[in-house]
């Protein structure tokens, strides 16, 4: 039988820019697409090493607005897809990682409005505030949605929050459809498999906190990325991207309560459910995740990468 050569989502993207094209996230949204016949311009600090087809890559500082303006109006992509930051705030400068950040999202949000191109670009979890905190923090309900106050207090998440703000400001000013995506723990199939155990465990400990072990494998973004450059909304929307179930095999609420001492009232999770919701990528984006840790699909990868 001959395999089906039908794309899982249709869009019409004929030449996307993919900043942080040499990435964890960026390399496997660059394959992807390339892989599908987009033609993609790979925007990144360096230029990677050998060629790859139906792919270019340029180096370009995004926090420069004038290369940032000048390669997106250049190109004259169908599509702008930013997944440039930088984004552990343990090991970086809080101003440093912050101005980077939000610069770079302002500058690529604003070259894509002005060329009247429509963008999906990578907030994170972070922009919630739990995942750096050092203060108690207790989500208002659970499952946490797209809804759910979002109050960081690290730079990172800060930086995201700043982005998404500018995100919904740039879609109004010129007229574009953005759409933000914000991954949990993102787990990628390469390299050494390296995660907390299921076994008994202390749950309170820092690998089960901030996101209650909420995450997504890096092939689901790249499948949710195309699926928001088949979509047809209007305006900013914001989507979350995450597994179904936490990664580290245990009921869901017995991680919330271990890390926050209590449950929310409206809290309604059953069994090992994700702390956060994929409720509204299925229901505006047609995307649900393919790939799970518990069903041995993870292979020998290395991971959590925190974005």
């Amino acid at each position: 039988m001959t395999e089906s050569r039908t794309p899982e989502f249709d869009h019409d993207v004929e030449t996307a820019v993919v900043t942080g094209a040499t990435g964890d996230v960026g390399s496997w949204v660059v394959d992807r697409l390339a892989d599908r016949g987009v033609s993609v311009v790979g925007l990144d600090l360096e230029r990677p090493d050998g060629v790859r087809a139906n792919a270019e890559f340029r180096a370009v500082d995004l926090t420069e607005q004038g290369p940032t303006w000048e390669t997106i109006a250049e190109v004259d992509p169908d599509a702008v897809v930013h997944l440039a930051a930088m984004s552990d705030p343990n090991s970086n400068p809080g101003t440093r990682l912050f101005e980077n950040n939000v610069t770079s999202a302002y500058n690529v949000l604003v070259a894509a409005g002005r060329a009247e191109t429509d963008v999906v670009w990578t907030s994170s979890q972070a922009a919630y505030g739990a995942l750096f905190s050092e203060s108690e923090w207790t989500p208002d309900f659970l499952p946490i949605d797209e809804t759910h106050d979002r109050r960081p207090e690290d730079p990172y998440g800060l930086s995201k929050l700043c982005g998404e703000e500018s995100a919904r400001a740039i879609a109004r000013r010129y007229g574009i459809s953005v759409t933000t995506i914000r991954p949990a723990t993102v787990f990628s199939p390469d390299g050494t498999r390296a995660r907390p155990s299921e076994d008994g465990s202390d749950l309170a400990d820092e690998a089960s906190g901030g996101n209650f072990g909420a995450y997504v494998d890096v092939r689901d973004i790249a499948r949710l990325i195309e699926a928001a450059l088949a979509s047809d909304h209007d305006g900013h929307e914001a989507v979350l991207a995450v597994a179904d179930e936490n990664y580290l095999g245990r009921p869901t609420r017995e991680l919330v309560e271990a890390v926050c001492g209590d449950l929310p009232a409206d809290c309604d999770l059953e069994g090992k459910e994700s702390a956060l919701s994929n409720a509204k990528a299925a229901a505006l984006l047609d995307w649900t995740p393919a790939h799970s840790w518990h069903d041995g699909d993870g292979g020998d990868a290395s991971g959590p990468t925190w974005l």
